[in-house]
């Protein structure tokens, strides 16, 4: 009796403990009102269960960390290939730009050569405009210089003008006088044979030429009459003593000289027109010569 007792509470012990997880003194679990109970059935059934939970719970983490590894190689796989095309992508147009760049500095030599080649040429044809430009101002500069060619002298049996016709008026600038085929201009200011050869010059003329006695006469007429009221006009013998000659080179025929005119009194180069208030006094006998220093006024004409 003493020895079940004994085995029957260490079942009960051990029950306890695994259940209950309580310590309980022997003298409390070993009453006389303990009831047997077969142990060695109980400790078989709980020795069945507890490995079983575990076993399963170590196959599935097996499993999952062979998925998980399976993955991560798939994925490493995938991404070493995506960066291998990337970067094939990108060396490409690399070795293109590289190639174009060796051609564009192989051009650009050549292209060099050709700018020079054409700077050169324009500066060619710069020099050469250059000089025709100076041959026409030299031309034009002769032209202005050399005498036009004489007018003919009148012939006393035809008449000594041809008026312009009627539908080919003549205009001329403001306070010049028109007669024939030319303008003429007759001064208010004072100045010498050549300062007024200058001016009329300036404005497209030149100190007046006489020709015939009808502009010879329409000329006085124009003038003042005063004491003395001398004026310059287109001829003078500079050149030659008594070699006299017009502004445009040609060589005076006659003339229109007072009595005794020219003296040459005190070297008088330049001839000059005088009207005075004697009534007298002709217009085809008016001429003198003077200094060419001495201040009169003057006549300019402009043919047209």
């Amino acid at each position: 009796m003493v020895d079940m007792g004994s085995t029957a509470c260490e079942g009960m012990y051990s029950k306890l403990i695994y259940n209950d997880s309580q310590f309980l003194e022997d003298a409390e679990l070993c009453g006389p009102e303990v009831h047997t109970v077969s142990v060695p059935s109980l400790r078989a059934g709980s020795r069945q269960r507890g490995p079983g939970p575990y076993r399963l719970a170590t196959g599935c983490l097996a499993t999952l960390c062979a998925v998980l590894l399976i993955s991560i190689i798939a994925m490493s796989t995938n991404y070493k290939n995506l960066y291998q095309g990337l970067r094939n992508e990108h060396q490409a147009p690399l070795s293109q730009n590289e190639s174009g760049g060796q051609i564009q500095m192989q051009r650009q030599p050549t292209n060099v050569t050709t700018l020079i080649e054409a700077l050169s040429k324009l500066q060619m044809e710069k020099e050469d405009l250059m000089k025709e430009r100076d041959e026409l101002l030299a031309r034009l500069a002769k032209s202005e210089l050399e005498p036009t060619s004489p007018p003919l002298p009148p012939s006393p049996l035809s008449p000594t003008s041809t008026p312009l016709p009627p539908s080919t008026p003549l205009t001329c600038p403001r306070d010049w006088l028109v007669f024939n085929s030319s303008c003429y201009y007759i001064s208010t200011r004072s100045m010498s044979w050549p300062d007024s050869q200058a001016w009329c010059k300036e404005k497209g003329g030149h100190l007046a030429i006489i020709h015939t006695a009808e502009e010879q006469t329409f000329l006085w007429n124009q003038l003042p009459r005063g004491h003395w009221n001398a004026y310059w006009f287109g001829i003078s013998d500079e050149t030659a003593e008594a070699d006299w000659l017009w502004v445009d080179g040609t060589k005076l025929v006659g003339g229109f000289w007072e009595e005794g005119e020219p003296n040459n009194h005190i070297d008088e180069d330049c001839g000059y027109i005088v009207k005075t208030r004697k009534l007298e006094r002709k217009a085809v006998s008016s001429w003198y010569d003077a200094p060419c220093t001495m201040y009169w006024p003057f006549i300019c004409e402009i043919e047209m």
